[in-house]
């Protein structure tokens, strides 16, 4: 466990990991404040961090199990201690970590006797057990345990939709939530009339981040949902002059110059509203590039091809493939010399 003393800045925002600790492989605490605040802030902050923890932040799960040897979700099966039921509630508990950009397949063959643990689930190379030790079934007779699972990546809480079952596939509640709880707290200070706040947060987790990444995280998301508003001006400005060009006599060139501005500040904004984990790159190429601090569209297409490859473990292969992601998903029209 590690503790720091809370000092309290009366100048500039601080944020500050006062607390930090790991109670076993799926369970991570931490506490940080935010300080100095004015009155009101801190609860402004607190409602708004809380909900982007619990809501905004995306994990991954098992959310379909099939079998050819199961016949319904109620059943038993000789030989397995647990009920295909008590089987499908063990999954729904494994804690993943990945980079998924849309459903992936695992699997486990096994022979019993034996336990089943999540040790034994065969993962693509995107995914990631954060506990081994999981528990999932106890064989007790030597017979083949084989079972096909679907993994998905997605935010919130999902209830399984019931089906008729035909293809011996069963549904499993997905919970997306990476964040276990998160409270805030406030300490008031200061006199009648300066009166200052001190917020501070609490973050557990399941293991697949830390407190900190998840805090990272959140703040991230709640910035891109915010950033329509602080160009809401500019919008405004770009309507006033569409709605008005038949009124106004403005000069030809000045008309262009103006419109031209626009059009480009606009591309820029939406170039930075959209980060490269959105853009479908390998878990590879993605995490060279965040080590690079690359992490926005823009930020990717402000670096030549020489600078791309300078990157450590970068080639030409990877920046082909870069193009090639950029022109199919964003339809970018990239010039003769993209880089």
């Amino acid at each position: 466990m590690v503790r720091e003393k809370v000092t309290v800045s009366t100048r500039t925002f601080q944020w500050k990991c006062v607390e930090s600790r790991v109670d076993s492989k799926r369970l991570y605490y931490g506490r940080f404040i935010l300080s100095p605040l004015m009155k009101g802030q801190a609860d402004t902050i607190g409602i708004a961090m809380r909900r982007a923890l619990l809501g905004e932040i995306e994990g991954t799960c098992i959310t379909r199990a099939k079998s050819e040897k199961i016949p319904h979700e109620y059943s038993t099966i000789m030989g397995i201690q647990e009920s295909v039921h008590e089987i499908l509630l063990n999954l729904k508990e494994i804690v993943l970590r990945s980079n998924l950009y849309g459903p992936c397949d695992a699997s486990i063959y096994v022979r019993g006797p034996r336990y089943v643990t999540a040790q034994d689930i065969i993962l693509p190379p995107s995914v990631e057990i954060v506990d081994n030790t999981q528990y999932i079934a106890s064989l007790t007779e030597p017979i083949d345990f084989c079972i096909e699972l679907q993994i998905e990546r997605n935010r919130g809480y999902r209830l399984k939709t019931p089906n008729n079952f035909q293809d011996r596939s069963y549904p499993i509640d997905a919970l997306f939530m990476p964040v276990r709880n998160a409270n805030h707290s406030i300490h008031s200070y200061g006199n009648e009339n300066e009166n200052q706040e001190i917020l501070f947060l609490e973050i557990w987790t399941n293991g697949s981040l830390t407190p900190k990444e998840a805090l990272h995280e959140a703040s991230r998301n709640l910035i891109e949902l915010f950033i329509p508003f602080l160009h809401a001006e500019e919008e405004e400005e770009n309507l006033h002059l569409e709605d008005n060009q038949h009124k106004v006599t403005l000069p030809l060139f000045t008309l262009h110059e103006k419109l031209a501005k626009l059009r480009k500040n606009k591309k820029e904004i939406a170039l930075k509203s959209i980060f490269i984990d959105q853009s479908e790159l390998p878990s590879r190429i993605y995490n060279c590039l965040k080590r690079s601090n690359i992490h926005t569209l823009l930020d990717l297409l402000n670096n030549s091809k020489e600078d791309l490859m300078k990157i450590e473990h970068f080639c030409l292969e990877d920046v082909k493939q870069i193009l090639g992601i950029l022109e199919k998903n964003f339809t970018i029209d990239l010039p003769k010399n993209p880089f």
